[in-house]
């Protein structure tokens, strides 16, 4: 009997972060507590959103708005890194991307969680930006899904291929 193997990754659905984007900028448009403080919400290039308003509250507060769409559409917030509200000029400022795959030092360290503290005769080797983890039993692949998703780590996991 062949192997099973699943493949550890981090994606986002851009149309559901795009959907997120809009439902956030409606509502900037909307709200009562945002009117005349220019709060916009927009992408920037392709994985990257801009918040601007013209006070440090507004913009921080658009981003609280932005994190709850995320995660009203499934989206979770580890895939959100966001810098610090930067002022220019009269307005402020906060540039964030969305974080698509798995950095090496990332996979590095899952691979050595799976190793160190995953059950005996599963491996897992490191494929570009995502992990392919295999071994000859599906229990202890679950198994270490379960270690994996019971682990606080900075990236948001997804599980692949499960074959």
């Amino acid at each position: 009997m062949a192997d099973s193997s699943f493949d550890v990754v981090s994606k986002v659905d851009r149309q559901e972060v795009d959907n997120a984007l809009n439902q956030a900028a409606k509502e900037l448009s909307q709200r009562f507590d945002f009117r005349g403080t220019n709060a916009s919400i927009a992408w920037a290039g392709e994985e990257g959103v801009t918040l601007s308003a013209d006070t440090e509250e507004r913009v921080t507060a658009a981003l609280d708005v932005f994190r709850e769409k995320l995660v009203k559409r499934g989206i979770s917030l580890k895939a959100l890194d966001a810098d610090d509200p930067q002022s220019s000029g009269r307005s402020y400022k906060i540039s964030a991307r969305i974080k698509q795959g798995i950095e090496s030092d990332k996979a590095k360290q899952i691979a050595k969680i799976i190793r160190d503290e995953g059950p005996k005769g599963v491996q897992a080797q490191i494929q570009g930006d995502q992990l392919r983890v295999s071994g000859k039993k599906r229990d202890d692949l679950q198994a270490v899904q379960q270690l994996l998703r019971g682990k606080d780590l900075d990236v948001a996991l997804q599980f692949d291929n499960y074959r």
